[in-house]
């Protein structure tokens, strides 16, 4: 795998000074609403994981260091894995860092993460059934210090690294309790059920944004028990984060500031303005993001970090993540709109309808590039397919050629919104449950406080006019709309009725073999969508690393549109504050304070 130039350390020292505090503002509408590291599929994001609970709660693999998109095991609780002769066995040795509290990091540990996801996988969000950990047929521990898992089958060895054992997190004895006292869901899964609900209930509600459990989890017995570089100080309903660092942290890059601040922010403008006030004056930022709609001239490279507007003061550092970006829509919607979305040549009417290279050249000023498929563009890797790779994109841009493929499936598009007047299941006809005088007209719910994304919302509801649909757009804040969008089946106390949904997201991959997003019941998979075709497909790229098979996925997925692809851009344009040093770009998002330092007077930049 290779990657972009992307610089992976911006503004290095040798000359590291202790203390200091930085202060982050964060992107608008996310604030963390999860912390038990077992964080279910409506509060599956960035935010809540990489940017927070990854800096207390180490997982048993860290990916990502010098802007390579590999496991750094340096920085990783378990080290390399051994592999039996015949490929269905591996064994990962501990290292014995230790917890917060004194506890020595062990086996126990790891096995509570499994045995948890062995009962409660349907309530994590990267479960997906079949797979980790219900293809194992056996797992458990060889010493204190040692864990095996033996598989059903033999599996492609960078899919177990990259996409299995990169879900667990170490937990510590003292999480393994319930109100009673102790238990052993560590040693087995009778006790799982009361403490998944013990944790839970410490937790605190995961959906409301009032949650007062948040400003106690800095004292918790619980949540203060940290294996990762940082712990957390004081959290605010206002939603203002202070992390200082863990004093016993084991693994190397210890911090060197004396807190980490994240504070919320409302809009990109709020953003913009914060950062324009610069990074020493009162109540300044030394880390936040220019938004792609500030940006005031155009680059033809992504990654390059080309015009500031925020110079001197900043240095911009463009985090270009290994991720593809989408919006969903709802096949679990139990009205006419569930039956519309099910149709392939809508999804392909819709895709057709968004015009991705005008959107990166005026909207995005060119820090945005064209995402043909469910594998990342960049970082430039040869896991993409050759016919994505070079342009052959099978749903490029075209009203027209969408108006038709209504025209051609039962809809009257002389009118607006086009009415469906052929219904029936035969060729020429609307499909299964869309009756005759359906309009066609959708609900697409997006993320506010994003004028770059507002403009690409409004081209596409302009672009989807011309071929007869109707898109109505509503925007929502956005933790409460992924928590109100969020997977679900329909039933008596969930009616499911949300359409389309964009959180100015995606995905960032491991390894983009696609179980996690496409498969049918993947937690990730937030519209329920399913296809036998598709799960065969991904079922060979889990067994193999033959890159054809991957190809042959991709293509397939980039055909059927199960999720409507938009313009891929970096997670952030970082605007680091001058003095900073040790920031380091992550393809996969994480972010590494514990490397952030002050450079000393006379440092040159």
């Amino acid at each position: 795998m290779t990657t972009a130039q992307v610089p992976a350390v911006s503004g290095t020292s040798t000359s590291p000074r202790k203390g200091g505090t930085v202060t982050w503002a964060c992107a608008p509408g996310f604030p963390p609403a999860v912390i038990f590291p077992f964080t279910p599929a409506e509060r599956m994001g960035t935010r809540n994981i990489l940017e927070f609970q990854m800096l207390m709660y180490r997982p048993l693999f860290y990916f990502g260091s010098r802007g390579t998109p590999e496991v750094d095991y340096d920085q990783s609780i378990g080290e390399e894995p051994r592999w039996s002769e015949d490929g269905r066995t591996v064994t990962i040795r501990v290292k014995p860092w230790k917890w917060s509290n004194g506890e020595t990091l062990c086996a126990d540990n790891v096995l509570f993460w499994v045995n948890l996801m062995k009962i409660k996988g349907d309530r994590y969000g990267e479960y997906v059934p079949g797979y980790f950990p219900d293809n194992l047929v056996d797992y458990g521990k060889t010493a204190e210090d040692t864990v095996y898992f033996t598989f059903d089958k033999v599996y492609s060895r960078k899919w177990v690294l990259m996409n299995q054992l990169s879900t667990i997190t170490p937990m510590p004895h003292a999480w393994d309790r319930t109100d009673a006292g102790p238990a052993n869901a560590s040693g087995g899964v009778a006790d799982v059920p009361a403490v998944y609900d013990f944790l839970m209930s410490a937790q605190g509600n995961i959906i409301s944004e009032t949650n007062e459990h948040r400003t106690k989890w800095a004292d918790s017995p619980i949540w203060s028990i940290v294996s990762g570089p940082w712990r957390l100080k004081s959290y605010t309903l206002e939603g203002v984060v202070t992390f200082v660092p863990n004093e016993a942290y084991s693994g190397p890059d210890k911090p060197h500031l004396d807190e980490f601040r994240q504070v919320p922010t409302f809009s990109d403008d709020e953003q913009y303005e914060m950062l324009r006030n610069g990074p020493t004056a009162d109540k300044g930022i030394q880390v936040g993001y220019l938004p792609l709609s500030f940006t005031t001239e155009a680059t033809d490279d992504p990654a390059s970090g080309a015009a500031n507007p925020l110079a001197p003061d900043y240095r911009m550092v463009p985090q270009v993540a290994y991720c593809i970006r989408y919006f969903c829509l709802n096949y679990n919607n139990p009205t006419v709109a569930g039956k519309i979305f099910a149709q392939p040549y809508f999804r392909r009417a819709l895709q057709s309808c968004l015009d991705q290279d005008s959107a990166v050249r005026d909207i995005y000023h060119g820090y945005a590039y064209r995402q043909n498929g469910p594998v990342p563009m960049l970082p430039v890797t040869d896991l993409v397919s050759p016919r994505q790779r070079e342009g052959a994109w099978p749903l490029p841009f075209d009203p027209a050629r969408a108006k038709q493929f209504l025209d051609d499936n039962g809809w009257d598009t002389s009118v607006f919104p086009a009415i469906c007047v052929n219904p029936g299941t035969g060729p020429g006809q609307a499909g299964a449950g869309i009756p005759a005088g359906t309009s066609m007209s959708v609900l697409l719910r997006y993320v506010e406080g994003r004028p770059a994304l507002t403009r690409l919302m409004t081209a596409f509801r302009r672009d989807a006019a011309l071929a007869g649909i109707d898109v109505r757009l509503e925007e929502v804040y956005g933790s409460v709309l992924v928590a109100e969008d969020a997977p679900c089946v329909p039933g008596p106390d969930s009616p499911c009725l949300w359409e389309m949904c964009c959180w100015n997201g995606g995905w960032a991959y491991h390894h983009p073999s696609g179980e996690i997003l496409f498969g049918t019941g993947a937690g990730g998979n937030f519209g329920h969508w399913s296809d036998a075709r598709a799960d065969e497909l991904i079922e060979r790229t889990v067994t193999s690393d033959d890159l054809d098979v991957l190809y042959e996925y991709q293509d397939y997925i980039a055909e059927q549109v199960p999720v409507i692809f938009t313009p891929n851009f970096p997670i952030r344009l970082f605007e680091v504050d001058e003095r900073l040093r040790g920031f380091e770009v992550n393809p996969f998002g994480m972010i590494n304070p514990e490397k952030w330092y002050f450079a000393s007077d006379g440092d040159a930049a």
